[in-house]
């Protein structure tokens, strides 16, 4: 599904080290490993009436993955949290925002691969957009299985939130083509992995079925979504999917932080009804945690961004 561009956009500030800029004034430097090498680590998060939805623990999967990858300087939480704050009341946004915060290894003193070329700390930019909910989620959505593959961590591991995002870039390419929605991945032993941007459940006989994470990160969504199984007495399971059972489900919808709770109208051939009654029953309860001030932290009054009318 193709974004279409949002005249709300066309005059945001961005955040870029702490340094608020008009979009179309953002610099950041051919030395920085991000451009080198797409060597940065990003999350993305929602705004909901002034909460950003859970993001301690978007945080946590931030700070996690420039772990892995060794990254010295990174910025503290606080800070981060602090600067998403003057970001948003810079853009005076308060509700239906989505936010995709990066962090790289930083500014290099020469170009090149060896991390030890880095030695002034991370960067850090924050991107707030005005965005609903990126798919249709009345109508539904139509995949492709991609022929593109996701490794495993033997070779690539994909619990790393890389900016690196060829392998889905390649598989967005075959969905683009094919003149679908997405496209859904598979591991290199056949097992249901993901789509290129989201986590896929399957409804069948009343329980949710999804895939376990060796082939794709950990997602905020798909977590919240298994957490609502168990508080809604629905039988969920985490195991290996075969790509042959993908089209013999009841139901299917996708998770994640862009779109929501999406329901899939069809994969390759196969149709499914939309919204499915195990679908809806969980998308209208996921739009209620969401509403729950327990599950966002606080970022802006939501009375005081709003603009003056």
């Amino acid at each position: 599904m193709l974004q279409r561009q949002n005249p709300a956009n066309d005059s945001l500030i961005v955040n870029i080290n702490g340094r608020l800029v008009h979009r179309d004034e953002a610099g950041v430097s051919p030395f920085d490993s991000s451009v080198q090498n797409g060597d940065a680590v990003w999350e993305g998060l929602r705004l909901y009436q002034g909460r950003i939805f859970r993001l301690e623990d978007h945080l946590a999967r931030l700070r996690s993955s420039a772990a892995a990858l060794a990254y010295e300087g990174m910025p503290s939480d606080e800070t981060l949290v602090s600067e998403l704050r003057r970001t948003l009341a810079a853009n005076q946004m308060h509700d239906g925002v989505h936010i995709r915060l990066t962090v790289s290894r930083g500014v290099k003193y020469t170009s090149g691969l060896d991390p030890r070329i880095n030695q002034r700390g991370c960067s850090f930019f924050i991107l707030a957009e005005h965005k609903p909910p990126v798919f249709d989620n009345v109508h539904g959505i139509r995949l492709i299985t991609a022929k593109q593959r996701r490794p495993f961590a033997d070779v690539l591991d994909q619990h790393i939130h890389s900016c690196n995002q060829l392998t889905s870039i390649l598989a967005k390419l075959e969905s683009n083509a094919a003149g679908t929605d997405d496209a859904v991945l598979l591991d290199t032993a056949g097992m249901l992995a993901e789509t290129s941007s989201t986590h896929l459940f399957l409804v069948r006989s009343g329980r949710l079925v999804t895939s376990t994470t060796r082939a794709c990160p950990e997602g905020i969504t798909r977590a919240a979504v298994l957490e609502l199984c168990e508080v809604l007495g629905v039988p969920a399971e985490v195991r290996d999917v075969p790509a042959a059972e993908l089209v013999e489900a009841d139901e299917m919808f996708v998770t994640g932080t862009m779109g929501e709770i999406t329901p899939v109208a069809r994969l390759d051939s196969a149709s499914f009804p939309v919204p499915g009654p195990m679908t809806a029953r969980i998308a209208a309860a996921f739009r209620d945690l969401t509403c729950d001030p327990a599950q966002g932290t606080v970022m802006v009054d939501p009375l005081a961004s709003r603009p003056p009318r």
